[in-house]
């Protein structure tokens, strides 16, 4: 019995720790980089014409796309590929009966989980450094890249389109591009309303911040009660609303870092503006990562489970459909944050909650 106290007490420090976290991070790497550039390869293979199509377009331009096209793809990996990786180290642990002969020398199910945990951990950093400062600034020159139709240029690419909309008085504005300054909007429709109604449509090629006062370009302005249509070079915009504004509600998700993503919240929130959808990206850049920390917990059904006599594939479709389900209700939790259906943190973190619940429960079973 105190033999296998002492070797119980060298398993469960230095040795079993780094074990346990080396076979699953060594199956999250197999994992990972196996789907991502397969994924990458078939995207590729759906692209290459649309890419060669373009002008200067040559195999330089193929390997643009896959520098700037996999860091998008391999962003959306890690938390599956978590859940993969852990199901991987435990099946086999289970398969071989380490598990046995760990609970048998006194480990704990949570001992055998907690490495997995850490080492899941590291991958939540990385993933989190990834997206910050790899994937924000590919995916923005391959968003630009895109809408050039994958034209091989020197000089500097236009923004991407994002149908920005504002608000003033009542008023709608639609802007097609916003240039990074925010002082040039590319195709603008102003909606005046009266009465509740559109009554004027204004639409410009362009709009310039100059001054301090917003001036329209190329202008038609069409009057729906008196069915005219007057054209006009330019035109004074009476609006009041800053290029910082208009900056602000284009960004994307994808292309914006958290820092700067912090920033414009505080600037929306300055003016009285709505953040909830700001809100809810802000939340998700950081429960995204952290949701790979979750999957060991939801994988540790497959070591342990409730199940008796062998049924380890049973255990491993499981906690499989698990996964699977967990992916489902974030995304869903996510749009209704978006929309204001829900709090922004609930919706992020809910889902984390809930499914950490059902793994630590599983644990906790699986102690008793």
């Amino acid at each position: 019995m105190k033999g296998n106290a002492i070797f119980a007490r060298a398993l469960g420090g230095t040795i079993l720790t780094r074990y346990l976290a080396m076979r699953y991070l060594t199956s999250f790497l197999m994992l990972f980089f196996g789907i991502s550039i397969t994924l990458e390869a078939l995207s590729l293979l759906s692209e290459s014409g649309d890419i060669l199509a373009g002008q200067g377009a040559s195999a330089r331009s193929l390997l643009r796309y896959t520098y700037l096209n996999w860091p998008q793809l391999a962003t959306q990996l890690p938390p599956f590929v978590s859940l993969m990786a852990a199901l991987m180290t435990f099946a086999t642990l289970n398969q071989r009966s380490e598990i046995i002969v760990m609970k048998s020398v006194g480990i704990s199910p949570f001992r055998i989980v907690r490495p997995l945990v850490l080492a899941a951990g590291l991958v939540a950093v990385g993933h989190f450094v990834f997206n910050e400062w790899v994937v924000v600034p590919t995916t923005r020159v391959l968003t630009q890249w895109q809408e050039t139709g994958y034209a091989m240029v020197d000089k500097e690419m236009p923004p991407a389109s994002t149908d920005t909309w504002a608000t003033e008085g009542g008023n709608l504005i639609r802007v097609r591009s916003v240039t990074r300054s925010g002082t040039i909007l590319d195709d603008v429709t102003y909606y005046i309303k009266k009465d509740g109604l559109i009554d004027r449509m204004v639409t410009a090629n362009f709009a310039a911040y100059v001054g301090g006062k917003w001036t329209l370009f190329d202008v038609k302005t069409f009057d729906i009660e008196g069915h005219k249509l007057v054209s006009q070079p330019e035109m004074p915009w009476p609006i009041m609303l800053p290029p910082e504004r208009f900056l602000a509600l284009s960004l994307q998700r994808e292309t914006i870092s958290f820092v700067d993503l912090v920033g414009t919240v505080r600037q929306l929130k300055a003016e009285g503006q709505s953040v909830t959808e700001f809100m809810a990206w802000l939340n998700q850049k950081v429960a995204g990562p952290v949701s790979s920390m979750v999957m060991p917990f939801i994988g540790a059904l497959a070591a342990f489970g409730v199940f008796r006599g062998g049924m380890l594939f049973a255990r491993i479709a499981i906690s499989a459909a698990l996964g699977f389900s967990f992916f489902v209700v974030d995304n869903l939790l996510l749009a209704l944050g978006q929309f204001g259906s829900l709090p922004a943190m609930l919706a992020a973190w809910a889902p984390l909650a809930l499914f950490l619940c059902i793994g630590l429960g599983v644990i906790v079973y699986a102690e008793e």
